[in-house]
Formats: structure tokens, sequence, C-alpha cells
């Protein structure tokens, strides 16, 4: 396979002058787990779009956990509120954190009356890519019998809509998820 020369242009975004491809993680990326009801955004639909903004995040450690994010971050996405809620697939970081508009859009069903303009938005969030989907759904409870992953955020603050993983805790759910 041929790759281009990529560079960063000025969105935040990795442009190789054809389809806009991230590089590979390096040793410095990190790792996240993002949550999403199906019925509201699932792995199928990014799989369909292969790219989409991650929006509509109203909590404050989720949005400061995007903001974090670099550009080639591997995310386990996950699949809540529904049986069973597990991981279901992987994304890739394409866009870095930028204002969510949605919050400033009353037919949005996450519009913010507070964030009544751009100057006094607090939301943010970012753009993901497809990048794998599971055969099957690696299930919270599976996820909690292993004692690799005791120490998940996951399990500390379960309603937190995006947050870290650790390399090994990545490693290991998706090891566990590609044998299901």
């Amino acid at each position: 396979m041929v790759r281009s020369k990529r560079a960063r242009n000025t969105s935040g975004t990795i442009d190789d002058g054809a389809a806009s491809v991230p590089p590979p993680p390096t040793t410095a990326s990190q790792f996240w787990l993002l949550k999403s009801e199906p019925d509201t955004f699932s792995i199928a639909q990014l799989e369909s779009k292969q790219r989409s903004s991650w929006d509509g995040v109203r909590n404050y450690g989720a949005r400061n956990h995007m903001k974090q994010m670099h550009l080639g971050d591997l995310c386990l996405f996950y699949h809540s509120n529904s049986r069973p809620s597990g991981v279901v697939g992987i994304a890739r970081v394409v866009k870095l954190a930028y204002p969510d508009h949605t919050a400033m859009d009353e037919v949005s069903p996450y519009f913010d009356r507070k964030a009544f303009s751009s100057k006094n938005n607090p939301w943010e969030m970012v753009d993901v890519e497809f990048v794998e989907r599971f055969p099957k759904v690696l299930s919270l409870d599976d996820m909690r019998s292993q004692s690799a992953l005791s120490g998940m955020v996951l399990f500390k603050q379960s309603r937190l809509s995006v947050q870290p993983v650790s390399a090994k805790e990545y490693d290991c759910i998706v090891q566990l998820a590609r044998k299901k």
C-alpha cells in the first residue's frame, strides 16, 4: 500500500490529499471509551457514515476529556442502555475538539439554553471515524469479570459518556472482543 504524505490542516484534521485518513496511533496516543445509546447513534450508523461528529455531550468532565484528545487516538465505541450494554467497536479521533453548535440549535435535542451564543457556549465535540465493528458485543458483565479491567473508570463513573481508558485496558478489551 502506498501512503501519501500527510499534513495537519488548520481545522485540526489530517489531510492526505485524497480521503481523510488519520495516521496510525503513536506511542503517545491515548485511548478512550465513548458511550452512545444505539437508538441515538450506533456503531452501524458510524460504519455507514464512516465519519461523524461526537456531539451532544453535556457533562463537563466528558467535555474536558474530549479537549484532551489527540488526532489518531483510538476510542472504544460502547452501546449504553441496551441489552447487553457493552463495547461494540472502535473509532478514531479525526478532528480535535471544537464548539458544539447543537447546543445553540433550538430544534436540536442537545439544545442548551445557557449556550445562547458562541461566546457563551461551553460545549465542544470531536469528529471520529469508523475503524472496526466487533463480531459481538463485549458486555459490561464480561468486562467486569476480568481482573485486568477492575480499575476502569467505567466501573467507577458509569454515567460518564467520554472517559479515558489505559493502554492495557484497551488491549485487553480489544483482544476479548475479537475472540467473541
